[in-house]
């Protein structure tokens, strides 16, 4: 190539890597050359002699959700800003389909592994342990050997909590999945109490509702039950925008008006959540931020040279948008 462009083999390097400092009038010497002996760049060759695959791996626990299909998207964004693939592995949230995340970038499979941990707790934080990149997005792993992206969970929970009372309501529900030791639903519920506690409102131990899942069916079938039993509740805040989306088609099955009757807030400020009517009320995290620094830590740990002990911690923004649900 450099023979058949009259120029040096590092500046047909320079031209195929992009640098910024070559002169147009070479660049294009040196691009019409390539297109002349029909010339492309072997990626998988190039890869092989760096050591690199040029792919990393996001593990998330559902690829259909809305939220966790909007983390995707923001975290292929965000790798191809880094001139990085990113391959999706769904793990049903199962701590065993966590581990073999880990083991195929342990193998070498990909660069780096972006994992969303829904299975594995703080007991199995030690078997986080690697000599390969990984970044942990949620909160069920605390103090672990790896770089940590979280939610504003317990600040977002609160805030949330606070909107609704300030908007007139004294009996509010929170609505969760199971409570484990260290999970999100146990960090909002403890936002949600700090709210009840700076209102001066008693808790109520009725009002936490759990559900078997975090979907729009849980939550419809759990509002519709609410209201038959005859619980005294004016407001509602879900964990989840799925879940909440659900317990406004509930409440509306069961003759109960929202925001008139009993306000509806949610967590994710999912698309879906805009155009639902009445529209939802939601806590929007900084997810393009999120995704954004978790790729950073990743790509950071690709390129080290040398490896390090020093783990980085980082907790995401977040914003509570006002819609028709709580009365906006």
């Amino acid at each position: 190539m450099a023979k058949a462009a009259g120029v040096s083999s590092m500046t047909v390097s320079n031209v195929i890597n992009d640098h910024p400092h070559v002169r147009r009038a070479t660049r294009e010497k040196v691009l019409e050359a390539m297109a002349r002996l029909d010339y492309r760049v072997n990626a998988a060759a190039r890869n092989l002699r760096k050591g690199r695959t040029g792919t990393i791996c996001l593990a998330i626990p559902q690829v259909n959700s809305p939220y966790y299909g909007r983390l995707a998207a923001t975290i292929i964004t965000a790798a191809e800003r880094h001139n990085l693939r990113v391959s999706i592995k769904q793990t049903d949230g199962s701590p065993e389909k966590e581990m073999e995340a880990l083991s195929l970038s342990r193998n070498r499979l990909y660069d780096g592994l972006i994992l969303s941990v829904a299975g594995m707790g703080q007991a199995d934080a030690e078997r986080l342990k690697a000599d390969h990149p990984v970044v942990i997005l949620g909160d069920r792993i605390f103090g672990g050997p790896v770089d940590h992206v979280a939610m504003p969970n317990l600040d977002a929970s609160r805030a949330a909590t606070r909107h609704l009372i300030n908007r007139g309501c004294r009996r509010v529900v929170f609505l969760c999945g199971s409570l484990e030791e260290v999970d999100t639903s146990s960090l909002r519920l403890a936002g949600y109490r700090l709210a009840l506690e700076d209102a001066g409102l008693p808790p109520d131990p009725a009002l936490i509702q759990q559900v078997g899942g975090l979907g729009m069916r849980d939550g419809a079938q759990r509002a519709r039950e609410m209201a038959e039993s005859g619980l005294e509740f004016d407001g509602v805040f879900c964990v989840t925008d799925s879940l909440a989306m659900g317990v406004l088609r509930g409440l509306a099955d069961a003759g109960v008006r929202a925001p008139d009757q009993v306000k509806v807030i949610g967590f994710d400020n999912v698309e879906e959540s805009e155009f639902f009517i009445p529209s939802l009320s939601t806590v929007d995290p900084d997810h393009d931020g999120m995704a954004e620094r978790a790729v950073d830590f990743l790509t950071r740990r690709i390129e080290q040279t040398e490896p390090s002990t020093r783990h980085e911690e980082f907790v995401g923004g977040f914003s509570v948008v006002t819609r028709e649900s709580t009365g906006g």
